[in-house]
């Protein structure tokens, strides 16, 4: 068997779809992109391609270690995102070929069903208490939501109040036995999420996100020293290699994201490095479903997977959502939060190409937004 091709479709909301075609097997399906730089990675994945074509699709790992190291130039989101979903793709086809799910060939599944997690309020989060109450009686047993809008270096108490008071209408309307992550975006200074990590620990989140930017991962160690909240962070981190820099610090849920993070191959590395520090895992994924699909793939083949992010609902959500690509939109129903291990071959999913073929005829050109603070200098999104 031999990769005849590469296509890239981009497609509403803000996704990069791949496809990697084969002379005598399956086509595999990958989820490269960085959101707002789609067009970027997919130019990225088409200069891949000249090493691929012609080889074999089963030598996965091969092709990651070439992929990711024979250009001389290493790392970075662009690159990786890239590496990522045709990782993906050619997990996807592996696992066709043999009629096996993708987390039979990580070792076996150690689980039968995967938490999941929705998101509400937005990235000016409003109205939250009402949105998570009706999660909840969806059947939701954990939410998402921003900690908060524009924060500077320092912050009045209004502001830190404000914050507050958004976390605790949530926590007031669903109750005690309902989870509650925050996500900061690297929105808060060092300073800052000193004084708001002591201010929600009455509340109990599950989690706090990300609450400093990837450039001062050096400040996590104080920072989880200085709170009893347990805090995540890993979207913008790439590789095993800048894990390495935090998950000694007192990480508590590591969150890296199977369409940046080398997909399957290396995301599977990060879960058991994190192990090693006895810190959970719960992948980032705000993105479409081969990015979901490949997600719960590592879930299900990782001891210390926790909870799993899915964008269905999410406010990027604009025209298209986390199943409209699916034949079979079912194999993602959830119940009481869970969703059952996937069994079908591959990935576990089957994508409606007629459907991402129509929809790429449109394309997408999503990019996130620029936000001033009130005196016109940047503010972290």
């Amino acid at each position: 068997m031999k990769i005849t091709g590469l296509e890239t479709f981009s497609v509403a909301p803000r996704w990069l779809f791949l496809a990697v075609h084969t002379d005598e097997g399956p086509t595999g399906w990958g989820e490269p992109v960085v959101e707002g730089r789609a067009a970027t990675v997919a130019a990225a994945v088409e200069e891949l391609s000249d090493y691929l074509i012609g080889a074999d699709p089963f030598r996965i790992e091969d092709h990651w270690q070439t992929l990711t190291k024979g250009g001389f130039y290493r790392g970075g989101p662009i690159l990786s995102s890239a590496v990522a979903g045709i990782d993906q793709a050619l997990w996807d086809i592996k696992g066709k070929s043999l009629g096996v799910p993708v987390h039979e060939l990580l070792g076996g599944a150690v689980r039968e069903r995967m938490r999941t997690y929705a998101w509400i309020g937005g990235d000016d989060p409003a109205g939250v208490a009402e949105a998570a109450l009706q999660k909840k009686e969806l059947g939701l047993s954990a939410v998402k939501m921003n900690g908060s809008g524009r924060m500077r270096g320092l912050e009045s108490k209004a502001a830190l109040d404000a914050m507050v008071a958004r976390v605790a209408a949530v926590r007031e309307a669903t109750g005690d036995d309902f989870d509650i992550a925050v996500d900061f975006h690297g929105r808060l200074s060092p300073a800052v999420a000193r004084q708001a990590l002591r201010l929600l620990e009455p509340l109990h989140p599950l989690f706090v996100e990300e609450p400093l930017v990837p450039e001062l991962t050096a400040d996590y160690p104080a920072i989880c020293a200085s709170t009893s909240i347990p805090i995540a962070t890993g979207e913008r981190l790439f590789s095993r290699w800048d894990f390495r820099e935090v998950v000694g610090s007192g990480l508590a849920v590591a969150q890296p994201d199977l369409s940046h993070a080398g997909g399957i191959s290396e995301v599977r590395r990060i879960a058991s490095l994190a192990e090693a520090y006895g810190v959970s895992l719960a992948p980032h994924c705000p993105l479409g479903p081969i990015a979901f699909a490949a997600s719960l793939q590592v879930d299900f083949a990782s001891p210390n997977a926790l909870i799993q992010e899915t964008s269905l609902g999410i406010h990027y959500n604009v025209g298209s959502d986390l199943l409209d690509y699916l034949v079979d939109p079912g194999v993602f129903a959830t119940s009481e939060s869970y969703v059952e291990r996937l069994r079908a071959p591959g990935l576990g999913i089957e994508i409606d190409e007629r459907a991402v073929r129509r929809a790429a005829e449109v394309g997408a050109r999503w990019r996130n937004p620029v936000w001033r603070h009130d005196d016109g200098s940047f503010a972290e999104w």
